[in-house]
């Protein structure tokens, strides 16, 4: 699996980073109601057996100790670990960050994430939590800061603050379950790429209704410039094999 910067935070990562959250809100998701703590844990083992050292979860997914089960195994500092937060003030984001800490059981969070951003005028809407990660971030107790897209505007504006790190974007060949249209989308992730964002994609599989030709889903994604890295969520053993298959048989391998 080759791993590559992402963008200017100082992290390396895996380009597959394997998801915690299918259909995940609300402090559950598709892996943590049917695998349980053991279930995912084992699941996340098997993908850093493959190679996979991008890990991402959310406290909206209830993936928390999951993750930490499979740490235990692996050690903290072999993954780069992505948490996302629904806080909007100081004091809200100080105590989920603190939280995670603990859930997680660790010192410190790699990247963490407003999540689900959904309006252009988030950075007014989230400006407490927002300073908070900056003093988090300035302690080292966290080590990189941005968003997670669901709405065109909010994207646009994530590409162009100067206090977003990294930029978790959707984008697929299809336009599904995207902000907008490919059309759209791809010059705004693009745009924050070239001014140096670290910038991973989900829906690859447009929340699997591309599975019927996942190469060509891949292919397309690996084939972005703009994309550092690409996560899919995975429920089964067979899963992560077969997408490390189509990673590692598509890759072109771009920094």
């Amino acid at each position: 699996m080759h791993r590559v910067e992402l963008g200017n935070t100082g992290l390396t990562v895996s380009r597959l980073a394997i998801g915690t959250g299918t259909a995940g809100w609300g402090g559950s998701s598709n892996q943590t109601r049917k695998l349980g703590p053991d279930g995912l844990s084992s699941l996340l083992r098997l993908a850093f057996g493959l190679g996979i050292t991008f890990w991402d979860t959310a406290d909206a997914y209830g993936s928390h100790r999951h993750v930490r089960e499979a740490l235990r195994h692996v050690g903290r500092e072999s993954v780069v670990i992505t948490t996302k937060t629904m806080a909007s003030s100081a004091s809200d984001a100080e105590r989920a960050v603190e939280r995670f800490l603990r859930e997680l059981d660790t010192d410190h969070l790699d990247v963490v994430l407003l999540h689900c951003m959904m309006s252009a005028d988030w950075p007014r809407q989230q400006a407490g939590a927002m300073q908070a990660l900056d003093r988090l971030k300035a302690r080292g107790v966290v080590r990189a800061v941005g968003v997670s897209c669901h709405d065109l505007g909010a994207l646009r504006s994530a590409a162009d603050h100067p206090w977003v790190d990294v930029v978790l974007g959707r984008i697929n060949p299809a336009g599904v379950a995207m902000d907008g249209t490919v059309e759209q989308v791809l010059p705004v992730l693009e745009r924050a790429h070239a001014i140096g964002k670290g910038l991973y994609g989900m829906k690859i599989l447009g929340q699997g209704r591309l599975k019927g030709d996942a190469p060509a889903a891949f292919r397309y994604a690996l084939g972005l410039d703009c994309l550092h890295a690409l996560v899919v969520g995975v429920e089964s053993e067979r899963e992560p094999r077969e997408d490390v298959a189509h990673v590692e048989a598509l890759d072109p391998v771009r920094v």
